[in-house]
């Protein structure tokens, strides 16, 4: 998966399970729970919802890598 891909696939993941957040407003680095505020559940399903749309499993140990937007294109764009 290019990096291209990866963003798109993140931005539609975010979209579907937060769709009242305007990316706009964050940049890469911006972190998934604090910055755009996803509750632990809201993380969940964005987990959920990138591996249902790019078949890329994010197992619990690597939640960490994923933990900001750029963190999360880069781990998709290297696995998918």
């Amino acid at each position: 998966m290019t990096e291209q891909e990866a963003r798109a696939a993140v931005q539609a993941a975010i979209a579907q399970v937060a769709p009242d957040i305007a990316l706009a407003d964050f940049d890469d680095a911006s972190r998934l729970r604090q910055d755009l505020e996803l509750d632990s559940l809201d993380f969940l399903r964005l987990v959920e919802t990138m591996d249902a749309s790019t078949d890329v499993d994010i197992p619990e140990r690597d939640y960490a890598s994923v933990g900001t937007i750029r963190g999360l294109i880069d781990y998709l764009a290297a696995r998918g």
